[in-house]
């Protein structure tokens, strides 16, 4: 089974123009991903999908793999299938380019249920989250899932709701099953081309979560638990966070 990790990469972003090309220690923060993208098992190939000459030249110099895209794709998504259509793969992994710390660890986690059962249309993550103040913040997304580890419902609202605890929770959560989603995303490469033509929906409309449309569809997510830490970059302050961090780490790929 060919498994291909693809990148979206855009320069413009209105808290962060250019972050892609921020450097980091050296190198640009989309270096940093690739490198690490590619470190994670069953990973066949690792392919950055840009709308941006100068993100694909900083791609080309450190030797990684670009393809153009449209500049008029409404969503990440879409420009994923662009790329996805010109190539042979069986999975194709969405990871964020503003991920530089990413644990080639999570993106195995979230490939491994979609490799063992062929019948998964799409993947993501989950992990447990840490306080109160991550419970309530609408910035951080909530998911649910049945038994199985199958999505129930994504929301930026606290879920569940734990009716008899009131406003009266722990610190840490603990007990009351409470996960935040974590934005990594795994396709089988013919629902990825099918999924941008499905017509957007009144939830994913509502709470402004594009895989609410899968959800709304009729489409399965399965939903993997990591317990292994994501520190997106959206912010300069986020930046400096990362830097010192991989400073602290030694600096290690």
């Amino acid at each position: 089974m060919r498994v291909t990790a693809i990148i979206p990469a855009r320069y413009a972003s209105t808290r962060f123009p250019g972050k892609p090309l921020a450097e980091i220690l050296g190198k640009p923060m989309i270096q940093w991903v690739c490198e690490r993208t590619a470190k994670a098992a069953h990973i066949h190939r690792v392919i950055v999908a840009t709308d941006d000459e100068r993100i694909a030249a900083a791609v080309r110099g450190f030797g990684g793999e670009v393809e153009m895209t449209r500049a008029d794709h409404p969503t990440g998504t879409d420009r994923l299938a662009e790329v996805a259509a010109r190539i042979e793969t069986d999975l194709v992994v969405n990871v964020q380019g503003d991920e530089p710390l990413i644990d080639p660890k999570m993106i195995e986690q979230a490939v491994a249920p979609l490799r063992k059962n062929r019948g998964i249309p799409m993947g993501t993550l989950k992990c447990p989250l840490a306080s109160r103040e991550e419970f309530r913040n609408p910035n951080v997304v909530k998911v649910v899932t049945d038994r199985q580890g199958f999505a129930l419902y994504f929301s930026r609202a606290p879920i569940p709701h734990p009716r008899d605890r009131g406003e009266d929770l722990p610190a840490d959560l603990a007990g009351l099953n409470c996960f935040k989603h974590v934005g990594l995303y795994v396709y089988r490469k013919d629902f990825l081309l099918t999924y941008p033509k499905l017509a957007v929906t009144p939830l994913e409309n509502l709470e402004k979560l594009e895989q609410l449309r899968a959800l709304e569809h009729g489409f399965r997510i399965r939903v993997a638990e990591t317990a292994l830490p994501s520190q997106g970059v959206d912010t300069p302050e986020d930046l400096e966070r990362v830097r010192e961090l991989l400073r602290r780490d030694g600096a290690k790929g």
